[in-house]
């Protein structure tokens, strides 16, 4: 781990390459997983609040589970994830063709909401916890991003690259920017 401002970064994030491929691997972090998306506290206020302008743009399933379970729930650590429904998905997923693709994301590209997704969405394969007064970012390694890797390795983008607006929107710009510094001068990227 490397302290990056309020920070701990895993080498990971500084090391690795990473450019998502949803035509390979279809959306499928939405799809599989023990739990849904992990949400922080204030987004599920938001939510609730903005909930009117994801209804347009869910799937029938996913609006009959909201019905049913509502959009969020506390996991076993009484940390908020979204609901997912019995097949899987969650329940913001709606299909494009065969990829799983977010239906809160897809009422922000239309100008319905000003939320584009939870962070932690947009975040990933990164994870961000918090520990006291820091922010652990670590790299969730997991098989389905294979096709990214493989991709970030050919195209040769870091993984804090590719997630520059995710990681400015949890962190800030002036983080970031020290962030970058750190990664220009980490030893396994003067190769």
């Amino acid at each position: 781990m490397v302290i990056v401002g309020n920070a701990l970064v895993s080498e990971e994030i500084l090391e690795r390459k990473f450019a998502c491929q949803l035509g390979q691997c279809h959306g499928a972090c939405c799809v599989q997983g023990d739990l849904g998306a992990p949400l922080e506290e204030e987004e599920v206020q938001i939510l609730e609040q903005e909930m009117h302008h994801f209804m347009p743009f869910l799937s029938e399933e996913g609006k009959a589970e909201i019905a049913l379970r509502g959009y969020a729930e506390q996991d076993p650590e009484g940390e908020w994830v979204t609901v997912c429904r019995p097949t899987g998905e969650c329940v913001f997923v709606n299909y494009d063709g065969a990829v799983a693709v977010c239906g809160i994301e897809k009422a922000w590209q239309a100008g319905k909401t000003w939320f584009r997704k939870p962070l932690s969405c947009h975040l990933y394969p990164i994870r961000a916890k918090k520990y006291g007064e820091y922010v652990a970012l670590n790299y969730h390694n997991w098989s389905i991003c294979a096709p990214a890797c493989k991709a970030g390795e050919e195209l040769k983008v870091p993984v804090h690259h590719f997630l520059r607006e995710a990681l400015v929107r949890k962190m800030g710009p002036s983080w970031y920017k020290e962030l970058e510094a750190v990664a220009s001068d980490w030893p396994a990227n003067q190769k």
